[in-house]
């Protein structure tokens, strides 16, 4: 899972900043390892459809949409003939990363709906991020069902095509948020989790790795060897039930006091 890549963050956000050389060696290493790298939704239907996977296959995604992924990431996918899965907030489509406001990064361009038409004709998948990038799991039904399925609607009135992936903002999901995902018509989503996916792992809470600016080649090659993570795990761990339960009070409470 990457962010952007680019030379220029605030310091808040460079941690998930990578610059175009780091991502080329990343892309060099997969390449020269014979790696294969599918998309989110060819992972999803092999799975589904019974088959073989290659012996070494890895998923290359990023999350919110930035620009520089047009024109920075796409032009070195293409080159190392790499296959990606971008998934987008779709208010931001033609704007910029106004929820970002933690990292001072309200400003940081989002793709155009020209810059995203092109990068979906190139073979890379475009899921969708959310409408507006909210903690999904602290909002009211009502409320996150339509971040869920606006999010569908606009990329895909925009791309002219399905968008049948999602990706869960900051990786916050539950079982509601789920069962939501799963009715707007999505065959797929991801987590976070920083762990290893593997074949069984649930298709709506797919388990990725979290790659920042301190991720060499080294280190890269370790987590595809199988080392310094663990595979992702069934259903919801204690801790994750606690944190969630811990921010829906603190969102309850700031409804309150707006």
């Amino acid at each position: 899972m990457y962010h952007s890549i680019s030379t220029t963050a605030t310091e808040r956000f460079r941690p998930f900043t990578m610059s175009p050389e780091q991502f080329d060696a990343h892309l060099a290493f997969l390449a020269a390892e014979h790696y294969a790298t599918w998309t989110i939704s060819e992972l999803v239907s092999a799975l589904a459809g019974g088959a073989t996977l290659p012996e070494r296959l890895a998923l290359i995604t990023f999350d919110d949409g930035f620009a520089d992924f047009h024109t920075c990431a796409l032009p070195l996918l293409q080159r190392y003939r790499q296959k990606a899965t971008l998934y987008v907030v779709s208010d931001g489509v033609d704007g910029t990363s106004y929820w970002m406001s933690k990292e001072e990064e309200t400003a940081r361009p989002i793709v155009s709906w020209t810059q995203l038409r092109e990068i979906a004709a190139s073979g890379v998948e475009c899921g969708a991020h959310s409408h507006t990038h909210p903690q999904l799991d602290t909002l009211r039904p009502a409320r996150a069902r339509e971040e869920i399925v606006a999010s569908k609607r606009v990329l895909e009135d925009g791309l002219g095509q399905e968008v049948a992936s999602f990706a869960y903002p900051h990786g916050y999901h539950g079982p509601a948020v789920r069962r939501m995902v799963i009715a707007a018509g999505y065959r797929s989503a991801c987590a976070v989790k920083h762990v290893l996916s593997h074949a069984d792992d649930d298709p709506y809470a797919l388990g990725r790795i979290i790659v920042t600016t301190n991720d060499d080649v080294d280190q890269l090659a370790l987590w595809l060897a199988g080392f310094d993570l663990p595979e992702a795990w069934p259903g919801e761990r204690p801790n994750t039930i606690g944190w969630r339960m811990a921010r829906r009070g603190a969102a309850l409470l700031g409804r309150r006091l707006g």
